[in-house]
């Protein structure tokens, strides 16, 4: 994979083009919630930077990703560690991670390979997963289904 200087808006926008293609397709609710929380001017991306970024990113994924079984390309832990590994400000990293959980969140369903890509940015980044998905946790409460699924495909432990 192609390397961006840390804490770069290429950087950061790779991350939310992995969280695009994280299911197998950019789906159109997932654009919508880019577009409506101003992702792209936040990042001082244009959407031509931005549409770049995804074109090079597919180009990596067909270099360095492995075919699964069912023939979608997958980069690998190694691999996602080392992307989220170019953010290292927390702020960025807090701000990056919850238009992740937007973009995974857009169409109501949370694929496998979308939870693996939270699940390793939670682990990288050291976010607690209550911190990460925004609740906040309850004595006596069950964490809320999402929270626990992410967190299991993590490895964390959640107390009750």
């Amino acid at each position: 994979m192609r390397h961006y200087p840390a804490n770069s808006p290429k950087a950061a926008a790779r991350i939310l083009a992995l969280a695009l293609l994280a299911d197998g397709a950019i789906d159109p609710s997932e654009l919508r919630s880019l577009k409506q929380q101003h992702v792209l001017d936040r990042l001082g991306m244009s959407e031509r930077e931005f549409d770049a970024v995804i074109h090079e990113l597919c180009e990596d994924l067909l270099a360095y990703a492995e075919r699964n079984t069912s023939g979608q390309l997958e980069i690998g832990h190694s691999g996602l560690r080392h992307v989220l590994g170019e953010l290292t400000l927390r702020r960025l990293q807090r701000r990056v991670l919850q238009t992740v959980l937007d973009i995974v969140h857009a169409d109501g369903y949370l694929s496998g390979g979308e939870a693996v890509l939270v699940s390793l940015a939670v682990e990288c980044w050291g976010f607690e997963p209550h911190e990460a998905l925004r609740v906040t946790p309850m004595p006596g409460r069950r964490w809320p289904p999402r929270v626990a699924r992410i967190a299991r495909m993590a490895g964390a432990s959640l107390a009750r």
